[in-house]
């Protein structure tokens, strides 16, 4: 992920009772040192917490300061805007999606890219399902997030496109069908294991999530 260029703003909603009574840190005022990279991802972190549990309308940069440990001024280094931040945030889940397709064994290995789709649906780290369903809500409605969104989904089927085609070159993937219909239908099978785990985890048991796979698999062979 590219570190973020320092912005100048300010944001003035007022932080949850829950994060002013529990910062990471002491918030530290005036721009953050270090590596810049790793500073960055930490706010992203933060602000993926903060979307999580108050929502894109709860969130504000004041909440991500109070989260990361850092005083408001110090987050605007990186962020100009509450949009900015949001659009940041959705450029970094669409990076973690590419990471599934990204690292391909030198065998043809459908499970791996199913597997990877599954660890990190359950894993629950930041969140992230829950922020992908605040984002995907409010770009109904914001089409400067809805194009964000648009071009990085078309980017991640278009890699997947290119992925089944040489599955279908080798032979392993059924060719009676168009790569770009199966990465559709692989996009919206990732997506809605993705939003249903948390609401129906008792579907998505070790056992069941083995088979879900296999017969997904199974589909998609000669």
């Amino acid at each position: 992920m590219k570190p973020l260029q320092p912005r100048a703003s300010r944001a003035d909603s007022k932080p949850s009772a829950e994060l002013r009574a529990k910062p990471r840190a002491v918030a530290k005022r005036g721009r953050p040192v270090g590596d810049r990279q790793a500073k960055s991802s930490e706010l992203i972190e933060a602000a993926r917490f903060v979307i999580a549990r108050d929502g894109y309308p709860g969130a504000s940069l004041r909440k991500v300061a109070a989260r990361a440990g850092y005083s408001t001024g110090a987050v605007t280094y990186y962020f100009a805007n509450k949009e900015e931040m949001v659009a940041t945030v959705t450029e970094a889940l669409f990076d973690e999606f590419d990471g599934w397709l990204d690292n391909q064994p030198s065998s043809i290995d459908l499970r791996a890219i199913f597997d990877r789709m599954i660890v990190w649906t359950t894993s629950g780290r930041g969140d992230a399902w829950l922020v992908a369903l605040q984002l995907l809500v409010r770009a109904a409605t914001d089409r400067s997030l809805a194009a964000v969104i648009q071009k990085r989904y078309a980017r991640f089927r278009r890699k997947l496109t290119t992925l089944i085609e040489r599955w279908q070159s080798a032979g392993v993937v059924r060719s009676d069908i168009r790569a770009e219909l199966l990465a559709d239908q692989i996009s919206a099978m990732a997506d809605g294991w993705t939003m249903m785990f948390p609401v129906e985890p008792n579907r998505f048991s070790r056992g069941r999530i083995n088979d879900l796979v296999n017969a997904a698999i199974t589909m998609l062979s000669p």
